[in-house]
């Protein structure tokens, strides 16, 4: 069943909440909030930011992800500890898009999702409502659960308020490029405009060690300096990323 696109005063009342503007098709200037039969969307002129971005777990390369993506080889269970026997919690503190929480999830994790920018957050709750209708999917998002805070901020009083055992902390900071021939996938224009580079990320990684019971998988550009602070126990390393770990104790079955 397609989803009902949401219009009218629902939209604008969202969309002011959010601090943008609405638009039933995307604008020449700036960004808006627009609905789409698949769900909710930002969106602005297709020449710089490209396809209107929403979240969606049911098709395109999440979809394909859960399905090919190589289970818990991947670089992000690998980097959080999910081994044979060993399914960890996870609190994803910079969770964008969901799509790192939602590869955890579907390999068996309970995930507390994280995300500050508002209207990123109201994206991630859109896909996650529209997931839930969906027999294959619901299983998997159910063990997502979503707040819109700051980490850097409040991560020790969310994950109370939670009362979740936050074994793993997944960090996904930008990383703060200073040439703008390095925005290459458009969709990061969108995040930078809404939320700029993530200039607190050491205080965020402070942060992180000090909830997380086991580690903290830090993901990083793979040539990119660890971010300021402790060094991190040892790194994982893919073609173009790679993960910082900072383990405090042994995951165990």
């Amino acid at each position: 069943m397609t989803p009902p696109v949401v219009v009218g005063e629902a939209l604008r009342e969202l969309a002011g909440q959010l601090g943008l503007p609405w638009a039933s098709v995307p604008p020449a200037e700036g960004l808006a909030l627009i609905a789409t039969e698949v769900g909710l969307a930002l969106a602005g002129d297709p020449a710089r930011y490209g396809k209107p971005l929403r979240v969606d777990f049911l098709a395109g390369k999440v979809d394909h992800r859960r399905r090919f993506g190589g289970g818990r080889g991947q670089l992000v269970a690998k980097a959080c500890g999910l081994a044979k026997g060993v399914t960890p919690s996870v609190v994803d503190a910079t969770a964008g898009l969901g799509r790192d929480a939602f590869v955890l999830a579907s390999l068996g994790a309970e995930v507390l999702m994280l995300e500050r920018v508002p209207a990123i957050a109201a994206l991630l709750g859109d896909g996650l409502a529209r997931a839930r209708d969906d027999a294959d999917v619901a299983p998997i998002v159910a063990r997502l659960t979503l707040h819109r805070a700051d980490a850097a901020e409040v991560l020790a009083a969310t994950v109370a308020a939670a009362d979740f055992p936050a074994q793993v902390i997944h960090l996904d900071p930008m990383f703060p490029h200073r040439d703008k021939s390095a925005l290459v996938k458009k969709e990061m224009r969108v995040f930078r405009e809404l939320a700029g580079d993530d200039a607190d990320a050491p205080r965020l990684l402070e942060a992180a060690l000090d909830v997380a019971t086991h580690r903290v998988a830090v993901k990083r550009p793979r040539k990119a300096p660890p971010i300021a602070g402790p060094t991190p126990s040892h790194q994982l390393e893919a073609k173009t990323s790679r993960y910082d770990l900072y383990v405090h104790r042994s995951l165990r079955a």
